[in-house]
């Protein structure tokens, strides 16, 4: 990989970028484990990330997803991480220690296409935020953590994948 000291790779991005599923295909294609720190938290918890907004607040379910970038395994793996990881300044120091991150770029209008459960997926967002408004909020970060943006827009899985893992190598 390019990053010579980086054995992992962590991909950031908004909810429907494709993360967990380009994550899981991109571990298979290098040969590493995969790590979805969103299932991570359900795990812990022992409910849907809805269930946890439902029960307490965005910012509590950051908090949690925090601990979860903190203590997760991720050593030669591919981290499909939730969207708002980037929120945790700590999380995202940890992971880019020894990690290539990696940005999936979707504009918000295909975005906008692919999420149509923006209401109840269990997004991290302030109360009654807009995808808009999240979309221009969380962008700044991820190219401020990226180590390398790929433009996804318009991409099928398959090309996504060829365009990450060229940029990689």
């Amino acid at each position: 990989m390019k990053n010579s000291k980086a054995t992992s790779i962590v991909l950031i991005g908004m909810p429907g970028a494709g993360k967990s599923t380009l994550g899981i295909l991109l571990a298979k294609e290098l040969g590493m484990g995969f790590v979805d720190t969103d299932v991570a938290i359900q795990v812990r918890e022992g409910r849907t990330l809805q269930e946890i907004l439902d029960s307490s607040n965005y910012l509590n379910l950051r908090r949690i997803e925090e601990q979860v970038l903190l203590s997760e395994e991720i050593h030669r793996k591919v981290v499909a991480t939730g969207g708002s990881a980037v929120y945790s300044e700590a999380g995202m120091a940890r992971l880019k220690d020894g990690a290539t991150v990696v940005f999936l770029d979707v504009p918000l209008e295909e975005l906008q296409q692919r999420i149509s459960n923006f209401d109840s997926r269990g997004i991290a967002r302030k109360p009654n935020q807009s995808l808009k408004s999240l979309f221009e909020e969380r962008c700044k970060l991820y190219r401020q953590y990226a180590d390398i943006a790929v433009d996804c827009n318009q991409q099928s899985l398959e090309q996504s994948l060829k365009s990450v893992t060229q940029q990689l190598l």
